[in-house]
């Protein structure tokens, strides 16, 4: 019997996103065949990179980066819009991957992100493959909005965390997969952290002070547990999370999946990329528990 097919959706999730590495390669491990990705976010990115060939160069980039080279890598800016520029972190992307034209990767792929101000959503199906992942992963209020042409573009879980609607344009696989990174607390995984070098580095007061104006997004722990005296910009954030769960949470209940693989949000702070190893295993585990659950037919 041949492979089976499956039509890939990976949900918006910031670093929770290197889930979806782990839930791939137990995919492809287990006889399955990616043959459509579409993403969101994070999804994205990894569907992107993925759809290249060339996710295990990503994955080994990725998982050697420590608490300093993740902050090296975020050209930090004062903008109302957001904090974070996003132009280092894709030019070293380019520098590992070469950009190219999406209607020209190995297997079909869509991405989604929110036009502004006009609040309608734009898919990605063609031109460059980091502009569409850069336009689709920028976060409100940390990422700057990207810049394509004339237009600017925001995260695209805003409106679609998990944007099913987008499979339905390409080929349909056999099975329809998804992975939804903005799961309840009760999915989250307790693993073993791996301290990298970075434990006993001194930081610099200006990273100091980032670390403890942006704790929500570089730290789940104080995110969770912080339950009252939310700043202005904490409370957004926390509606913003909020609303996305929910939306996710009915996406889902409309959109008959044969795998689900559900990530808790509290897994990892959205900028935790310095834990890019341990999510790949929570990616692991959960989808290998899934497949077992689908192909035992419970």
């Amino acid at each position: 019997m041949g492979k089976k097919t499956v039509s890939l959706v990976l949900s918006s999730g910031g670093a929770r996103g290197m889930a979806h590495i782990g839930a791939i390669e137990v995919l492809e491990e287990s006889g399955y065949e990616v043959v459509s990705i579409a993403g969101c976010s994070a999804g994205a990115l990894i569907g992107g990179i993925y759809a290249t060939g060339q996710l295990p160069k990503f994955k080994d980039w990725i998982c050697n980066l420590d608490r300093i080279d993740v902050f090296s890598l975020m050209d930090f800016t004062f903008s109302s819009k957001g904090f974070i520029k996003g132009e280092k972190v894709f030019g070293e992307l380019k520098k590992l991957i070469a950009d190219c034209q999406i209607e020209e990767l190995n297997i079909p792929f869509r991405c989604t992100a929110v036009e502004i101000p006009a609040g309608k959503e734009k898919i990605f199906k063609s031109g460059s493959l980091y502009e569409a992942i850069r336009a689709s992963s920028s976060i409100p209020s940390v990422m700057t909005p990207a810049k394509i042409g004339k237009h600017e573009y925001i995260d695209g879980g805003i409106l679609n965390p998990i944007p099913f609607n987008l499979i339905k344009e390409q080929y349909k696989g056999d099975l329809l997969v998804a992975i939804d990174l903005n799961g309840p607390k009760e999915e989250l995984v307790k693993v073993d952290k791996k301290e990298k070098m970075d434990s006993n580095l001194k930081l610099p007061s200006w990273m100091k002070d980032y670390q403890k104006k942006f704790a929500n997004y570089f730290y789940s722990e104080e995110k969770s547990e912080k339950a009252k005296g939310m700043s202005s910009v904490e409370l957004l954030n926390f509606s913003f999370d909020l609303l996305q769960d929910k939306l996710s949470d009915l996406v889902i209940e409309k959109h008959p999946v044969d795998i689900i693989v559900e990530i808790s949000r509290e897994q990892a702070g959205t900028l935790e990329f310095h834990r890019a190893e341990e999510l790949i295993q929570v990616g692991r585990m959960k989808m290998e528990e899934a497949i077992k659950k689908f192909e035992s037919g419970s």
